[in-house]
């Protein structure tokens, strides 16, 4: 499995910007889906965003689609979320996930990080 840490969380008023990283060591990076979910509290996770192990393909979520832009570096074993105008509905927690099949279900990662928060105030 592929050991995931996230970083890049705060707080950040309305309107403004936050790029997450996700930095990746052991298993495969190269050749694994990796994606972003979110879970705002007393909510389930949700699937954000997702990038083929080639880059090519890159689903999102119909509420961040414009806004967030998912992309990786196979080089540095990182992928990195840029989060533009943000509002406080994307507010939560953001993990980084791992899977060897493109997905937007939590079930198809089978690694994970330990997520790191993001607070947009209004």
């Amino acid at each position: 499995q592929v050991q995931l840490v996230e970083s890049g969380g705060g707080l950040v008023q309305a309107g403004g910007s936050l790029r997450l990283s996700c930095a990746a060591s052991g298993g495969t990076f190269s050749r694994s889906t990796m994606s972003w979910f979110r879970q705002a509290p007393g909510k389930e996770r949700e699937f954000v965003a997702a990038i083929s192990w080639g880059g090519g393909w890159t689903p999102y979520t119909d509420s961040v689609k414009g806004r967030f832009t998912i992309s990786r570096d196979n080089a540095e074993n990182t992928v990195y979320l840029q989060m533009n105008s943000l509002k406080p509905e994307d507010t939560g927690v953001y993990y980084c996930a791992a899977g060897p099949h493109m997905s937007t279900k939590w079930a198809g990662y089978d690694s994970w990080g330990q997520g790191t928060q993001v607070t947009v105030s209004s």
